[in-house]
């Protein structure tokens, strides 16, 4: 769990607690303090859920399984200790929603990462804002610096993006042959470089057919690449320059 937890924050807090011989870097930084609540709440409705279904025999083992099971697929990291995609209620699409968050920016994590998820939140929040206040100017602050309008306009871009490619991807493999669920997993398993999903592609994906393999492989690269690197490289203004 230490190590998940650590591998998915932002590695150059890391550095500079290293360098500085201090912890104050990791106390300051509002990424890391989202990322650690996010991975607090999933764990203690994870665990506390399967504890008074009656899933486990007893507590203990319901907090084990269940804080791993968040922590695991939280951070992307992959791991499983139990067959989550068979439990009761809302739990594995919780579990599974929680990935499209993933780590923290500069991690080994995927997903959006926290930071764009604090961003879009921020900027809509302001949209709001701007509704009750129109003569009013709000700034998007992150660790109490306003970010320039560009920063929020690259985060609305990845986003939408995102929301793109994952609609295509459903609908291609739902298009071979794959239920709802399967697909729908699927693609947030290897767009999010998560691991394992529901339905058909719970325990493996050697069930799946051919094609839909070949639509995953190319979900993975775009996770693994954060969409913009793979498009630029496709793009062929890219190569004329």
């Amino acid at each position: 769990l230490a190590f998940m937890l650590v591998s998915a924050m932002n590695f150059s807090l890391h550095f500079l607690a290293w360098r500085h011989r201090t912890l104050m870097h990791y106390l300051r930084d509002s990424e890391l303090k989202v990322f650690l609540s996010i991975m607090f709440v999933i764990s203690l409705i994870t665990a506390t859920y399967l504890y008074f279904t009656g899933t486990f025999d007893d507590g203990w083992t319901a907090a084990h399984h269940g804080i791993f099971q968040a922590v695991s697929i939280g951070t992307t990291t992959g791991f499983t200790t139990t067959d989550y995609y068979l439990w009761p209620g809302f739990l594995p699409i919780l579990l599974l929603m929680t990935s499209y968050i993933g780590g923290c920016a500069f991690s080994t994590g995927g997903g959006i990462k926290v930071i764009r998820a604090m961003l879009l939140f921020k900027q809509g929040y302001r949209e709001v804002l701007r509704l009750i206040h129109p003569n009013a100017v709000f700034a998007i602050k992150v660790n109490g610096k306003a970010l320039p309008p560009k920063v929020v306009g690259a985060v609305w871009g990845f986003f939408a993006l995102y929301v793109f490619c994952f609609s295509i991807m459903h609908l291609l493999l739902m298009a071979t042959g794959l239920d709802v669920v399967t697909s729908f997993s699927a693609v947030t398993a290897c767009l999010n470089n998560l691991g394992p999903g529901l339905g058909d592609v719970g325990a493996n994906f050697g069930q799946i057919n051919a094609p839909s393999k070949w639509i995953l492989c190319v979900a993975m690269l775009l996770g693994r690449l954060e969409i913009f690197t793979l498009l630029v490289v496709l793009t062929p203004a890219f190569w004329r320059r």
